[in-house]
């Protein structure tokens, strides 16, 4: 019986504790009577008695000039502290900054960093359903409609005593690129803020905790960011270990070549793996310009060499520097093999490539 009892008590406390208002919660409880104290006050030492030494340990610091003198008792905000969290790859912060900004450095060059930070705002935009009161893409600046969060909306199926508080708030998201182009932040700047209590309370145009609205926005973009990106890098990687299909045909200066069914950014990747397979040993690249620097080994005890070789054990190649060129054809990508002088290989010896090289591009889930 008294187990019973316990259990009721809890589950009474905890149903209790869940009847607090979301302002309540953001509030110190217990007594508020230091606010009516004065602070600073010494002891008084009466006449001929020695003073006691006072310790400075716990001395308070000084108020700077722009500290809020009056957030005290119940308007003080006891939540704890917001932080901007950089979760994307070759994202970071300022420490010290009360800005609510994050500074990403450039990690793919398949475009401008500013315009997929921008891509990835509007993305997050357009999913929230949030309107847009301003959107200047020249100046990489936009403010968001009014976007409202309705208390009386959230409450719980334990909570007795409802809410009815409404938040309204505007957003500004400003992207600025430092000079060399390979770094650039997204800030987010409250701009407009309406709140009303009660439907017959006053409006409050004043936010408590400005910098707090500011961080969890801009962390749900970048928490948005972030998991695009992922979801970008598991298709990439699924693309780059299917197997492409490759034809016999010419490059854009009309060379024989090797192309792809493939993207430039999937065809890339995949060749590199391919050329390992092969024997090639990749000595420079440089992805921009689409070169590779090769030298090619026989392999020899190589499983692959008994299968595609020739009666001698390897590939219809001499063992030597060779030099690829890989252009973007569209949809398609064009590979082709040249020899250490830049010399494009003929239409027969190209050929000859052709079985094991479209053998290993075509396979499913190629294993190096």
């Amino acid at each position: 019986m008294t187990y019973k009892y316990q259990v009721t008590g809890v589950a009474l406390v905890t149903l209790l504790a869940a009847c607090s208002s979301v302002e309540e919660r953001e509030l110190a409880s217990g007594s508020f009577e230091y606010t009516q104290e004065t602070p600073g006050q010494r002891i008084n030492i009466p006449e001929g008695v020695d003073s006691p030494k006072f310790s400075e340990s716990y001395k308070l610091p000084e108020l700077g000039a722009a500290a809020p003198t009056d957030t005290l008792g119940k308007e003080l905000s006891v939540l704890s502290p917001s932080l901007v969290l950089p979760v994307v790859a070759g994202s970071h912060i300022e420490e010290g900054s009360r800005v609510a900004r994050v500074w990403f450095d450039q990690m793919d060059d398949d475009e401008p960093l500013e315009v997929s930070i921008w891509n990835q705002l509007i993305s997050f935009v357009e999913e929230q359903g949030y309107g847009i009161q301003e959107l200047d893409k020249e100046n990489w600046r936009l403010v968001t409609d009014w976007i409202v969060s309705d208390a009386s909306l959230e409450n719980s199926w334990y909570t007795i005593y409802g809410s009815e508080r409404v938040v309204s708030k505007r957003f500004e998201f400003k992207i600025d690129k430092k000079p060399h182009g390979r770094t650039a932040s997204l800030s987010a700047n409250l701009v407009a803020y309406k709140e009303k209590v009660t439907p017959e309370s006053p409006e409050i145009l004043v936010p408590k905790d400005q910098r707090r609205f500011e961080v969890n926005v801009l962390n749900e973009v970048v928490a948005h960011y972030e998991f695009n990106t992922r979801v970008q890098s598991v298709k990439r990687f699924r693309q780059i270990r299917q197997g492409l299909e490759t034809e016999l045909g010419f490059d854009a200066d009309g060379e024989p070549a090797f192309i792809v069914d493939a993207d430039y950014d999937i065809a890339w990747p995949r060749l590199l793996l391919v050329l390992k397979k092969l024997g090639f040993d990749v000595k420079d690249l440089d992805k921009s310009s689409g070169m590779l620097f090769t030298s090619y080994s026989d392999g020899e005890g190589s499983w692959w060499s008994n299968i595609w070789s020739s009666e001698s054990g390897e590939l219809p190649l001499d063992e030597d520097e060779y030099r690829i060129k890989v252009l973007d054809i569209g949809n398609k990508t064009s590979i082709t093999f040249m020899d250490e002088e830049s010399q494009p290989f003929p239409v027969n010896k190209l050929t000859d490539l052709f079985q094991p090289f479209s053998e290993n591009m075509s396979d499913n889930n190629l294993d190096i």
